[in-house]
């Protein structure tokens, strides 16, 4: 069975540092794909790298919970706080897109001009995933269908990490991972029953593990991973312009850099036989 891997970087467009470490990756090692935040400062020069690496595949990293919004209808202000910026987390943004009308409206304004920016700016979405994960909730997530039906982008993440990820041979995990591993899985599985036509990769990487993400979690993912088609969600990324107080990942970024680029994973990947792809090739 021929197996094909897409290793996504989250947070295209966050900061210089994310920018410069996503063209890293992807020019010197394994990264063959990375979606744009287009909310955020740096996202114009992520485009402008997005251009010159053609055989990256590019999609759109939805957000609600960081920044300031796109959308300039007034609707999006029931998602904002006193100075304009998202007000919600993603598990307060779970329960008010269930329950208000006004919210899940909001909710659809933003996401689409979101995608539209990145359209506008010369790109075609291979696929569309999210930050903090807000778009497996399921209310959103059938907003996120709709929008990928509007359009025409063939897929939206499949987050559904196996519970055996967290146990030997693979590399350790900590509590607060399998239980986050443990919520996104549920709510991914309802997403297949509500709508599995944008859902493309069989299996998700990277959840349990992040914050964790090193060669030797490269080397489990080409001897171990069974599914036919998978994605690996990765942060690389340099300190320049990475804010602490609003993520967890710092020096992480550059171990996920480094692991990326190294010789040794290439040649876990070479030697399992496994086709590193985009969203765009499937």
């Amino acid at each position: 069975m021929d197996r094909r891997i897409i290793i996504n970087a989250d947070d295209f467009g966050l900061c210089d540092g994310v920018n410069k470490a996503v063209a890293q990756a992807h020019s010197h090692g394994v990264l063959t794909s990375a979606t744009i935040m287009a909310n955020m400062k740096a996202a114009e020069k992520a485009v402008e790298i997005a251009r010159q690496l053609t055989t990256l595949g590019v999609g759109v990293h939805l957000n609600l919970t960081e920044g300031r919004p796109i959308s300039k209808d007034t609707c999006i202000e029931s998602l904002l706080d006193d100075n304009g910026q998202f007000a919600y987390s993603p598990a307060i943004l779970s329960l008010l897109s269930l329950g208000r009308h006004e919210i899940r409206k909001a909710i659809r304004a933003e996401l689409a001009a979101q995608i539209q920016w990145v359209i506008d700016n010369g790109l075609k979405p291979t696929h569309l995933d999210s930050h903090k994960h807000i778009h497996v909730f399921p209310a959103i997530f059938s907003i996120v269908c709709q929008l990928a039906r509007r359009f025409k982008i063939p897929a939206i993440r499949f987050t559904l990490e196996s519970k055996e990820i967290s146990r030997i041979p693979w590399p350790l995990t900590s509590a607060d991972g399998r239980r986050r591993a443990r919520r996104v899985r549920i709510m991914a599985k309802i997403n297949r029953m509500q709508n599995p036509d944008f859902l493309k990769n069989d299996a998700l990487f990277g959840i349990a593990h992040t914050g964790k993400i090193d060669v030797n979690f490269f080397k489990a993912v080409a001897l171990y991973n069974s599914a036919r088609t998978c994605e690996v969600m990765t942060h690389p990324g340099f300190a320049d312009g990475l804010d602490a107080g609003k993520t967890r990942l710092l020096h992480q970024r550059k171990v996920e850099l480094e692991a990326l680029c190294s010789e040794k994973t290439k040649q876990y990947f070479k030697d399992a036989g496994v086709k590193l792809v985009h969203y765009g090739k499937l």
